[in-house]
């Protein structure tokens, strides 16, 4: 692997961390009662995600025009290291999901005390918060995943749909530059084609996935279920958004024989 592969694939496990980790704002919402504020405080790193996402299209584009120009026929072994990258993502994210949690609570608490994002900002870059880190730190009890099944949990096709959405999402881009690969004389075309393999995605989660999770992260917060619910929903969550990273592996070299056949009947 050369340095720029392995920066595009850097910038592809910061994306999927921070999808990951957005599960443990709903979790520090409700336990701080604070919802919207966790929101608030996780759309910095939001913002680190986009950013890495604005650079990684762009350069992995480069890297197929050069791959093409050099008369280089197939580059699917880049995807598949991108994609391993973003299991490797979503896996550390399920790990640090307690971890992120305790300290987004933290910082929720300590913001709504001292309504100053100053303070926080200040807070986050002294020294003090090497110590916070080292509080947090806890990994997942084997015994919460253990009772995954021992009581209620979100419904199957709500975790299904979130599989099949985090393929499609995961593989957008990928599919949209390898078929330019597979079809050089229309991998702009091709290219373009991203925004509907990736509108398929936000469909289901923005329609299905993200209503169901916000009405139970509310109910929670209303005491109207309990948080063991949620947690085994939240596990569930991540767990089929591991499985749909690893699917995503699978209909890479579809996705873009789809894609090429749409070009073509463009």
């Amino acid at each position: 692997m050369d340095s720029g592969l392995l920066l595009i694939c850097a910038l592809t496990f910061i994306i999927h961390l921070v999808g990951t980790l957005a599960y443990a704002v709903r979790i520090a919402g409700t336990r701080t009662r604070r919802i919207a504020l966790s929101l608030s405080l996780f759309n910095v790193l939001i913002l680190v995600s986009r950013t890495s996402n604005s650079f990684q299209a762009p350069l992995l584009a480069k890297r197929v025009e050069q791959n093409i120009a050099s008369g280089a026929t197939s580059g699917v072994g880049d995807f598949r290291w991108l994609l391993t990258f973003a299991t490797a993502a979503t896996l550390a994210g399920a790990l640090l999901i307690p971890t992120f949690q305790r300290l987004l609570s933290r910082w929720v608490e300590f913001l709504g005390a001292s309504r100053s994002p100053g303070a926080i900002l200040r807070r986050a870059a002294s020294p003090a918060v090497l110590a916070h880190v080292r509080e947090a730190v806890v990994f997942p009890r084997w015994g919460n995943i253990a009772k995954l099944r021992s009581g209620r949990h979100i419904p199957w096709s709500v975790a299904a749909l979130n599989t099949v959405a985090m393929a499609v999402w995961s593989v957008g881009v990928f599919a949209s530059l390898y078929a330019g690969y597979l079809r050089p004389e229309l991998r702009v075309t091709a290219s373009q084609m991203s925004a509907v393999v990736n509108g398929i995605a936000t469909i289901l989660m923005f329609a299905f996935i993200d209503p169901y999770l916000s009405l139970v992260t509310d109910d929670v917060a209303a005491g109207k279920i309990d948080e063991s619910y949620f947690r085994r929903s939240v596990v569930w969550l991540t767990g089929s958004r591991l499985i749909g990273t690893i699917l995503a592996q699978a209909i890479l070299v579809p996705a873009s024989l789809w894609i090429v056949s749409v070009a073509e009947w463009l």
